[in-house]
């Protein structure tokens, strides 16, 4: 009988140890959780091209895979969507630091950091290590040596505050699965004077061949930017098939005409 006792004692002690063992799991799982907050987001059934995750209206879009790389390098691109004038449109400066998000396999960030020259430099942020991989090789075949590849979350870019004069993102936005999120962090990055650049497919022009949750609007791109404090300071619309959006801080662009 008190073998008995003694085991069930011991069973007792082994199951509050496992379920104290358990509880400080259930911790460190939750402080490692991404800092995201539900209220921001619905959700539907999700469309073919979307993930059935809604951010103040728009449905947010699938990620491109690296699988698609060849995709962004196509010889006809800088034709058919002139990323040449676009390039010209950021007015980059010697020494400026440039963060491009969603950089891919590089077709900007390369370009960008012989713009900024060696006194400036790429911070090409991306979720997809193999993009970054193809970004890193291309810049030592070209010996450029001013890019920082970066491998973001999905709700933190991991640029370092303060420090960012540009923040591009081409045709990448509309696919963040914490929009909300991933600008707060980006705006904490900003330089003093620094500028948000989004570049999306035009939502309003039915004739540009992109499938509908890759494209975006200007007023639902300024309702999004606003959330997070930012003012449309400038739009080129004179690219075929892209708005090209120019944010700053509310406090900042109150001065500037648009």
């Amino acid at each position: 009988m008190a073998h008995k006792l003694h085991s069930m004692q011991l069973t007792l002690k082994l199951g509050s140890l496992a379920a104290i063992v358990a509880g400080l799991l259930f911790m460190a799982q939750a402080s490692a959780e991404p800092d995201t907050d539900d209220n921001y987001y619905s959700y539907d059934q999700p469309n073919r091209d979307g993930i059935g995750k809604v951010y103040m209206g728009r449905e947010i879009a699938h990620v491109m895979g690296h699988r698609g790389a060849t995709w962004l390098e196509r010889p006809e691109r800088e034709q058919k969507e002139r990323t040449d004038l676009l390039l010209s449109l950021l007015a980059l400066h010697p020494g400026d630091t440039v963060a491009d998000i969603g950089a891919g396999t590089g077709y900007f960030s390369l370009p960008i950091a012989r713009l900024v020259g060696p006194t400036g430099r790429v911070l090409a942020v991306d979720i997809q290590p193999e993009m970054l991989t193809i970004i890193e090789e291309r810049a030592r075949a070209g010996k450029i040596a001013n890019i920082v590849s970066i491998l973001a979350t999905e709700t933190d870019p991991m640029l370092p505050d303060n420090t960012v004069d540009l923040v591009l993102m081409v045709d990448a936005y509309h696919e963040f699965s914490f929009p909300r999120e991933v600008m707060t962090r980006v705006v904490d990055a900003l330089s003093e004077d620094g500028r948000i650049v989004l570049v999306e497919y035009r939502e309003e022009d039915l004739a540009v061949p992109i499938k509908r949750l890759h494209k975006m609007s200007v007023a639902q791109a300024k309702r999004e930017m606003a959330a997070v404090g930012l003012v449309l300071d400038q739009l080129h619309d004179n690219l075929p098939w892209q708005h090209v959006m120019v944010f700053r801080r509310q406090a900042e662009a109150a001065v500037k005409p648009i």
